[in-house]
């Protein structure tokens, strides 16, 4: 049931049209109906993955298979869009001239909520922040719901009793049909090429990625990446020990994480590893910090947390040879910025359906880092074309291939890299599936 600590009543009284049973849609649906508001459902899927379970929670559940039905359509005063569905396409964009409301699940959660929200973007980072900035505040022992584009839908955070700070990681998609959510605290972490294949130019991409700021208390921005800035008043993390952020790196003996000229934990006792990881703690701490998180909860949390399956994740060490899982890194910043973390010569493996992204921009990493790239996947020869005479590359056409070629080609010393910067869907369902392949190859390979 609805927390009680939300409106129950600020939904107005419509015709809702639930466009998209995945499972933010899933969410939205089943949150409607459980209230008593009329909600159709509509995907193009006959049998969307969903939809059984919907069936046996409510009877008399009217569904309808195939492109936005015009029937539909005319019948909906508001249209709930699912995040993988885009809202420019001809009929959300046929319905949204007629008058109808077109919006997702995190915007009917904005309408909900009276605790603090903190709203984390960027195009890389965002679930080690998001979930890095949870850990934080319950070493304070304050309750955190922590959700969004990452875990549990947005909705369904609100089910959670006596919360006092709800944590939401929230995609560009999910921006586009969000309007009245007003955080305490707006973080954007950073900005590179991504879903070009969803968005008309890069620049388009970034507008939308902004729109994180609209209504927040405080912003957050990454003095790095000017891009990421809302004005003078932000609240700012750097890598740069020389900048003007209020929390950034610190060297006195060794490298340390700061706030002003306060040394607050060195980065050897960080216990996610890689530079962009630093950029993701100097993130964290200032939110935690803006929410009023104690210093010493925030140090706790840093030290404890050892990331996400997937990002950046430590798989084995064999003959000296360093082994590393960053199947998220689904695009070209991810990526350069997995290799830039590393400290040790890098073997990449990369590869896969590369949605429009110029991948030119890795060239100067990929020289200066990269002894060997091992590409595979559907866009691998554009990939090769892209950093020709960078390093050398070969073309394989297995996970298992790649891995049992890395192994080959490494030296003690070495770190093989899984950081494709590329989606996994021409060979994968998902990037976890591409991850769990890279990491089960790696154990039948170097048997450990």
């Amino acid at each position: 049931m609805l927390n009680v600590n939300a409106k129950s009543t600020v939904l107005p009284d419509v015709n809702y049209l639930v466009v998209g049973l995945g499972l933010s849609g899933y969410s939205s649906a089943r949150f409607l109906l459980q209230h008593g508001y009329r909600c159709r459902l509509q995907d193009t899927r006959d049998l969307p993955p969903y939809l059984t379970r919907l069936r046996d929670e409510f009877d008399g559940l009217e569904f309808a298979a195939g492109p936005l039905h015009s029937e539909m359509a005319e019948w909906a005063d508001v249209l709930v869009v699912s995040p993988g569905i885009s809202v420019r396409q001809d009929a959300i964009q046929q319905a949204k001239d007629a008058g109808k409301t077109v919006l997702g699940d995190v915007e009917l959660f904005a309408q909900l909520v009276d605790k603090p929200v903190v709203a984390i973007t960027g195009s890389n980072g965002k679930s080690t922040v998001t979930t890095l900035v949870g850990e934080m505040i319950r070493r304070d022992d304050r309750s955190v719901a922590v959700g969004g584009n990452i875990g549990t839908p947005a909705l369904d955070l609100l089910e959670q009793p006596e919360i006092d700070f709800y944590v939401l990681e929230l995609s560009s998609y999910q921006l586009e049909t969000t309007s009245s959510l007003s955080p305490k605290v707006a973080v954007l972490l950073n900005l590179c090429e991504d879903h070009l294949d969803r968005y008309s130019s890069y620049a388009d991409y970034v507008e939308t990625k902004l729109l994180v700021f609209r209504n927040a208390d405080t912003c957050v921005s990454n003095l790095d990446d000017p891009l990421t800035r809302h004005d003078a008043r932000d609240v700012s993390f750097s890598l740069d020990p020389h900048s003007d952020a209020e929390f950034h790196l610190l060297e006195d003996g060794a490298w340390w994480l700061a706030h002003g000229k306060e040394a607050w934990l060195p980065v050897d006792r960080l216990g996610i590893s890689g530079r962009h990881n630093w950029a993701n703690a100097l993130a964290a701490m200032a939110v935690a910090h803006r929410l009023g998180i104690s210093r010493d909860a925030i140090v706790n949390a840093l030290q404890d947390f050892h990331g996400i399956a997937h990002r950046s994740q430590w798989v084995a060490e064999s003959n000296g040879v360093e082994w590393i899982n960053d199947s998220k890194a689904t695009n070209v910043g991810a990526a350069q910025a997995s290799i830039e973390g590393r400290d040790r010569p890098v073997i990449l493996i990369a590869g896969g359906q590369s949605k429009g992204a110029d991948m030119s921009v890795m060239l100067a990493s990929i020289q200066k880092k990269v002894k060997l790239v091992l590409l595979l996947g559907e866009d691998a020869a554009r990939l090769q074309q892209a950093w020709q005479g960078a390093t050398e590359i070969e073309q394989v056409d297995s996970m298992r291939h790649a891995v049992e070629r890395a192994r080959q080609m490494a030296e003690p010393g070495d770190c093989v890299l899984l950081a494709p910067a590329c989606a996994s869907f021409d060979m994968y369902s998902k990037f976890e599936a591409r991850g769990d392949d890279f990491m089960q190859c790696v154990a039948e390979v170097t048997h450990v």
